[in-house]
């Protein structure tokens, strides 16, 4: 082992280290002693004093979780496992689009991701992402560490007040039929525990740096994307989920143009703007970084393995109902007209892309019926909870036509955005985000919300003019800040974050881990 492997596990052992000790006072801390905060052995589960979460008074001097749905929870762990299941099909959608040479590279890049994010979420990310200051409640631009470690997030109770199971928006709207007298949440999600939440988003993080590792294949060393990885994660997307989905800036009415009129947060329903936004412009970013490959535009880089690629997309497709149904938290008549509209727009997008494909080189290609599904499935998430299936019609013929055109404009200008990364998640989820402020229908979702320019209404126009807003803020954070962090580890990492030319040359799988996909080429 040389100097440089010594010092590499040496700072592997330091940083396991500081993570199992932090870990370890993180759980001491969260040990509870009876008479503590309300838990009585034998009378209740542990109760962690969260005042964001549902426990009442069982009467005799117990705290017990408020009422949780069980096929609720069944059918959130099932949507959980689907979308994991989806970064191991981003693995081989990409592994088959790059070159044989660095095909155990990418397909590792996108499975270490799983390992650090998982990590990472647990112990500071779902805390930055959602958790609100106990103090002041949610700012607009980054959660509290009050969550960090999971800290009073629990297996048993879910989040809010508690109150008369008669009286809550699941009974009254989503269908849901408590009995009469027990306790229930008043606040989302209300009918599933803390923690199932939590690990739901957990797999959107997972997913979304994994996503970019598309636009940095071929240059970047592997040890530099950890680190990438962690930093990315939190400067930028814990701060993008929080100011969408945990009461900040985009989703917690602070882009709010009229008070008067009902419209005051953008709608991104599964991730349109916090999952695709953001990896397609941090992947342009990093290609302009690290620069083109190699022989780019001179020597031949198809993909190694189509049959990969259409099973990898195959994948992603199956997994993303999960990622689209997923996203209502419970199972309800929202749930299914997600899941119908995902398959639609997807499926409208193949037919699109492939006749674009067609018309353009005279052959239909079925890379591009792949690309074309994931551009459908990226469009059609921010949209999957205020659309109906002729709305998703026109958002897949919207998505083959504008990421067809988007990767066609890329390669025009040269940027080695490898894998597309940039015309496919980050076109297709600003198209996704306009059209989403265009078509929601009040027929689909009839709170007050989802209100589209289509109506013709002033609330409908002042929902387009948000949604605009809070697309433009996500790109523009997204990619400025992911310039800067790729710009200062460039500068102070050990020979800059791209690997040598002659390991480029020979392969990344050889040169980064000795070993290969092939082993008689």
């Amino acid at each position: 082992m040389n100097s440089r492997n010594y010092k590499y596990a040496l700072l592997l052992v330091a940083a396991v280290s500081i993570t199992a000790t932090s870990a370890m006072s993180m759980a001491y801390a969260q040990s509870v002693d009876d008479g503590m905060d309300g838990y009585v052995v034998g009378t209740s589960g542990i109760y962690t004093g969260n005042p964001n979460e549902c426990w009442f008074d069982d009467g005799d001097g117990g705290m017990l979780p408020c009422m949780v749905d069980t096929g609720d929870m069944a059918w959130m762990l099932t949507a959980t496992s689907l979308v994991l299941f989806m970064t191991p099909g981003v693995a081989f959608f990409y592994g088959g689009l790059s070159r044989s040479k660095n095909a155990v590279n990418v397909v590792g890049m996108v499975f270490i991701v799983i390992g650090l994010m998982s990590v990472q979420w647990v112990l500071w990310g779902y805390s930055l992402a959602f958790a609100p200051n106990a103090d002041e409640g949610a700012n607009n631009f980054m959660g509290s560490l009050d969550y960090a470690g999971f800290n009073m997030v629990s297996a048993w109770a879910p989040l809010g007040e508690p109150g008369p199971c008669v009286d809550t928006w699941s009974n009254a709207y989503q269908m849901q039929q408590f009995k009469d007298g027990d306790v229930c949440s008043q606040g989302w999600p209300g009918t599933v525990p803390h923690q199932l939440f939590a690990m739901f988003q957990a797999t959107f993080a997972i997913i979304t740096p994994a996503l970019i590792v598309g636009g940095l294949i071929d240059r970047i060393k592997f040890s530099a994307l950890i680190i990438f990885v962690l930093l990315w994660g939190t400067f930028v997307y814990d701060p993008i989920a929080h100011m969408v989905w945990g009461g900040g800036l985009i989703g917690g009415g602070g882009i709010d143009l009229d008070p008067d009129l009902s419209p005051s947060y953008a709608l991104d329903f599964a991730g349109g703007t916090v999952v695709h936004i953001t990896s397609g412009f941090s992947a342009l970013a990093g290609a302009l970084i690290l620069g083109r490959r190699l022989g780019y535009g001179k020597v031949p880089m198809e993909p190694h393995n189509i049959p990969m690629v259409v099973l990898g997309a195959a994948i992603l497709w199956f997994g993303w109902f999960g990622f689209n149904a997923g996203s209502e938290v419970m199972v309800d008549g929202i749930t299914v007209s997600a899941w119908t509209v995902t398959n639609t727009a997807t499926g409208m997008a193949v037919v699109t892309w492939v006749l674009m494909s067609w018309a353009h080189t005279g052959k239909p290609s079925i890379v591009g019926a792949a690309s074309g599904a994931v551009a459908g499935l990226v469009a059609i998430t921010p949209a999957s909870g205020w659309v109906g299936p002729m709305a998703a019609i026109i958002i897949g013929i919207a998505a083959g036509t504008t990421c067809y055109a988007a990767v066609a404009f890329k390669n025009a200008r040269k940027w080695d955005d490898a894998l597309d990364v940039w015309g496919v998640h980050g076109i297709g989820g600003l198209t996704g985000a306009i059209l989403t402020g265009t078509l929601a229908s009040p027929h689909v979702w009839d709170t007050g919300d989802g209100i589209g320019a289509w109506t013709g209404t002033a609330e409908g126009m002042e929902q387009q003019a948000i949604s605009i807003i809070g697309a433009v803020i996500s790109v523009g954070y997204a990619f400025g800040i992911t310039l800067v962090i790729l710009k200062v580890m460039d500068a102070v990492w050990p020979g800059g974050i791209r690997v040598t030319p002659k390991e480029e040359e020979i392969g990344l799988d050889l040169a980064q881990h000795g070993e290969r996909a092939y082993v008689n080429e």
